[in-house]
């Protein structure tokens, strides 16, 4: 590993963008990279070997790196240095905790890629998802690389295994991307919490072929196969009932051209590709409808597949 050199005042900004896990069928496998939204973060380099967080807009994070998402990777990013060195890091929300949409992903991505960069980009693309999974432990309690592996990597993401880790970058055409985020909060860890942990065989063999026929769609740009295979016989029957008129917007935005869709992550936002942006609008429409209709206070967003992943946007090193 190459030598490390302080350099006082040396910084950078990135800006670390939201993710879709488990892309309907595919839990804890797949994920995807969102251009909207994102969180900002500032990382400076530390000549002493410590972790501080701190929230440029008051937002209450855990200031124990230990406790927080973006603090624990860089904890054991520098236990592995032995350098002599540390990092403070500034966070500016967007992606908000409980959304589904991959907070806590964007907060371990975000340090981690913004830390290598301070570095010299000594650690690969792995590495930096290993650590990361670090901060996914710190909100789930468990290690799971489907939002930070597209994070980091951009685009869609395929985790064939996480003991070894490794994850495979799958080309896709361009979608557009409709989200809907109640204003609810689901936890990641509840909502792992209530999932069977037995299912039948048949249904076992129903998710793989969907799962190999989504991977295939992307692959192929073959637009019919994936919405075929935009379908959960597993975890999306008993999650969809912790999120409000869940049936509705999945039944009309289907109706409205929408190829296919689901629970983002563990919910309670639910996302819903389409071949063309006037498509994509529409169904943020009846997304709206459905949660105005029901009194239940809403973030909409029409966004594109992030093929770039966390991206670096001021640095003086």
């Amino acid at each position: 590993m190459a030598k490390i050199i302080f350099e006082e005042g040396k910084k950078v900004t990135v800006k670390s963008p939201a993710t879709v896990a488990n892309l309907v069928c595919g839990f804890d496998v797949l994920g995807m990279c969102l251009e909207a939204p994102y969180d900002i973060m500032e990382v400076r380099m530390l000549n002493e070997q410590k972790v501080i967080i701190q929230s440029t807009d008051g937002y209450p994070l855990p200031t124990d790196p230990m406790l927080n998402t973006a603090g624990a990777p860089l904890v054991e990013m520098i236990a592995e240095l032995n350098a002599g060195i540390g990092f403070e890091v500034l966070i500016t929300k967007q992606i908000k905790p409980g959304s589904g949409l991959g907070s806590s992903a964007a907060s371990a991505a975000g340090s981690v890629v913004a830390a290598n960069h301070l570095l010299g980009n000594i650690f690969s693309k792995p590495d930096l998802v290993r650590f990361a999974m670090t901060g996914e432990k710190v909100a789930s309690g468990v290690k799971h690389a489907d939002n930070v592996a597209p994070c980091i990597y951009g685009g869609v993401t395929l985790i064939r295994s996480i003991f070894p880790l490794d994850i495979i970058s799958i080309p896709s055409p361009r979608l557009y991307v409709t989200v809907v985020h109640p204003q609810i909060e689901v936890k990641t860890a509840d909502a792992r919490q209530i999932l069977r942990k037995e299912v039948l065989l048949k249904d076992a063999i129903k998710q793989w072929g969907n799962i190999a026929g989504l991977v295939a769609g992307f692959m192929q740009n073959d637009l019919e196969l994936i919405g075929r295979s935009l379908e959960d016989v597993i975890i999306e029957p008993v999650r969809s009932i912790l999120i409000p008129a869940f049936d509705d917007v999945k039944n009309g935005s289907k109706a409205a051209g929408a190829l296919g869709g689901g629970i983002s992550g563990s919910g309670p936002s639910i996302f819903m590709l389409s071949r063309d942006e006037a498509t994509a609008k529409k169904i943020e429409l009846l997304m709206q409808d459905i949660y105005t209709n029901i009194e239940l206070p809403f973030y909409t967003y029409v966004t594109t597949i992030n093929q770039q992943g966390v991206q670096i946007i001021d640095s003086n090193s």
